[in-house]
């Protein structure tokens, strides 16, 4: 028997395709769910800022909380300006695409002044009090500027004001890549040095090993004979039956350094047999005068 899932599990698998569809939609709630834990670690500094302390003076808490009740207003008022008439369909997908992501990071923003603000006010004032107001009128706005049914509703409408059909959720169920704000920039900049290290690392290690290759055919050369007397000899001794003596002694003073490889040698012995050869078969020149024919 199969068992079915929690209703937890299911839910969080629903929240995770939810977040990672890859969509404009989805890259629309990416970015604002990157924006909505960013308040916790502002408290966080601002509580060891002020010791812990929750008390802070009057005008602090009324600032941070009319920036939070004005920003609210703003985010419940303010929607996408209606598109212009005469559009084709491509274009008025693509307008609408470009303005409804403009509103989505106008709300973000306008969800990020009251927590500055706060933040501020709370070390002004030596207490949480101001942060905490921010912050519980600055997340609502948060989950406001997420791409829900509702949202996308209400901007289309409000696209439609003068007659152009808005094509907006043809453009937010176009394909797009699963990218997340920061993260996706810096994983791909750390990647590329990586790569750019590997490289250099190989090619340094091709270096060393040519140049080690280099040392060793230079190492096992022989360049320098033990006796240079010796292999002069030992040249004039190879071409001395073939008439090849000369080029011996040629090739020694020529800055070899007393050293003739086999191939010379065998250049050398084949050359002075032929020419051996040449003069055993025509023999040697005749100084007889040739008869003269009888008549």
């Amino acid at each position: 028997m199969v068992e079915r899932p929690r209703k937890s599990f299911r839910l969080i698998e629903t929240v995770t395709e939810a977040a990672l569809q890859p969509t404009q939609e989805g890259e629309l709630r990416r970015r604002v769910l990157f924006w909505v834990p960013v308040p916790i670690p502002v408290l966080a500094l601002v509580s060891l800022a002020v010791g812990g302390d929750l008390s802070a003076p009057g005008w602090t808490i009324l600032l941070a909380t009319s920036m939070g009740v004005g920003t609210l207003l703003l985010t419940l008022v303010v929607q996408p300006t209606p598109l212009p008439e005469g559009l084709s369909p491509q274009v008025s997908a693509r307008r609408s695409l470009h303005r409804f992501r403009q509103f989505t990071h106008l709300r973000v923003c306008l969800a990020l002044v009251p927590v500055a603000l706060g933040a501020t006010a709370s070390l002004v004032g030596g207490g949480l009090y101001p942060l905490l107001a921010a912050l519980a009128l600055s997340w609502p706005q948060m989950l406001m500027a997420m791409p829900t049914f509702f949202t996308i509703t209400r901007a289309r409408r409000a696209m439609e004001a003068w007659g152009t059909t808005a094509y907006l959720w043809h453009a937010l169920s176009r394909p797009a890549k699963v990218t997340w704000p920061v993260a996706t920039p810096l994983a791909g900049a750390w990647r590329r040095w990586r790569d750019e290290r590997d490289r250099a690392r190989g090619a340094a290690q091709e270096s060393k090993e040519e140049k080690a290759g280099a040392d060793g055919s230079e190492n096992g050369r022989d360049t320098s004979p033990d006796d240079p007397a010796a292999a002069q000899e030992a040249v004039r001794g190879t071409g001395a039956g073939t008439g090849s003596g000369t080029v011996g002694r040629l090739i020694t003073a020529s800055g070899t350094g007393g050293t003739v490889h086999r191939a010379a040698r065998r250049v050398i012995e084949s050359g002075g047999a032929l020419r051996t050869v040449g003069r055993e078969r025509h023999g040697a020149r005749s100084t007889r005068r040739p008869s003269t024919p009888k008549r």
